[in-house]
Protein backbone atom coordinates (compact mmCIF):
# COMPACT_ATOMS: atom_id res chain seq x y z
CA UNK A 1 0.00 0.00 0.00
CA UNK A 2 2.70 2.57 0.97
CA UNK A 3 4.80 1.58 -2.06
CA UNK A 4 2.23 1.88 -4.64
CA UNK A 5 1.17 5.69 -2.96
CA UNK A 6 4.96 6.67 -2.98
CA UNK A 7 5.12 5.74 -6.95
CA UNK A 8 2.02 7.40 -7.44
CA UNK A 9 3.10 10.62 -5.68
CA UNK A 10 6.52 10.41 -7.90
CA UNK A 11 4.79 10.04 -10.76
CA UNK A 12 2.54 12.81 -10.09
CA UNK A 13 5.66 14.98 -9.15
CA UNK A 14 7.34 14.13 -12.62
CA UNK A 15 4.57 14.93 -14.59
CA UNK A 16 4.07 18.65 -12.97
CA UNK A 17 8.00 18.86 -13.40
CA UNK A 18 8.15 18.31 -17.15
CA UNK A 19 4.74 20.37 -17.45
CA UNK A 20 6.84 23.36 -15.80
CA UNK A 21 9.38 23.21 -18.28
CA UNK A 22 7.63 24.11 -21.14
CA UNK A 23 6.76 27.18 -20.36
CA UNK A 24 10.20 28.53 -21.35
CA UNK A 25 12.17 28.11 -24.22
CA UNK A 26 15.80 28.52 -22.85
CA UNK A 27 17.11 26.48 -19.97
CA UNK A 28 20.35 26.51 -18.06
CA UNK A 29 22.06 22.99 -17.61
CA UNK A 30 23.94 23.52 -14.19
CA UNK A 31 27.08 21.02 -13.88
CA UNK A 32 27.88 19.44 -10.91
CA UNK A 33 30.55 16.92 -12.46
CA UNK A 34 30.69 15.35 -15.98
CA UNK A 35 28.03 12.62 -14.80
CA UNK A 36 25.28 15.04 -12.29
CA UNK A 37 23.55 17.94 -13.74
CA UNK A 38 20.47 19.43 -13.22
CA UNK A 39 17.95 21.81 -15.94
CA UNK A 40 16.72 25.25 -15.01
CA UNK A 41 14.25 26.19 -17.45
CA UNK A 42 13.07 29.45 -16.38
CA UNK A 43 14.53 31.75 -19.23
CA UNK A 44 12.78 33.56 -22.14
CA UNK A 45 16.19 34.78 -23.74
CA UNK A 46 19.34 33.38 -24.33
CA UNK A 47 20.61 36.12 -22.59
CA UNK A 48 19.27 36.38 -19.37
CA UNK A 49 20.67 32.50 -19.01
CA UNK A 50 23.96 33.63 -19.79
CA UNK A 51 23.89 36.45 -17.16
CA UNK A 52 22.92 34.01 -15.01
CA UNK A 53 25.65 31.05 -16.26
CA UNK A 54 28.39 33.27 -15.92
CA UNK A 55 31.11 32.36 -13.44
CA UNK A 56 29.36 29.16 -12.98
CA UNK A 57 29.95 25.34 -14.51
CA UNK A 58 26.85 26.08 -16.52
CA UNK A 59 25.66 26.09 -20.30
CA UNK A 60 22.30 27.57 -21.98
CA UNK A 61 20.16 25.69 -24.03
CA UNK A 62 17.01 25.53 -25.78
CA UNK A 63 13.99 23.96 -24.16
CA UNK A 64 13.36 20.64 -25.78
CA UNK A 65 9.78 20.72 -24.19
CA UNK A 66 8.65 23.93 -24.67
CA UNK A 67 5.69 24.43 -26.29
CA UNK A 68 5.27 27.97 -28.43
CA UNK A 69 1.66 29.57 -27.38
CA UNK A 70 -0.27 28.59 -30.53
CA UNK A 71 -2.45 31.42 -32.59
CA UNK A 72 -5.80 31.05 -32.30
CA UNK A 73 -7.74 31.14 -35.88
CA UNK A 74 -10.09 33.67 -37.01
CA UNK A 75 -13.72 32.55 -37.07
CA UNK A 76 -15.15 32.80 -40.50
CA UNK A 77 -18.31 34.27 -41.18
CA UNK A 78 -20.52 32.92 -43.04
CA UNK A 79 -23.62 34.41 -45.39
CA UNK A 80 -26.59 32.82 -45.24
CA UNK A 81 -27.85 32.39 -48.52
CA UNK A 82 -31.33 32.68 -49.93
Amino acid sequence: MRTSLLVAMLALLGLTDVAAARDYPVCLRVYHNYRDWYDECSYDTMQQCRMSASGRAADCMTNPWYTAPQQRAKKRKYRRQH
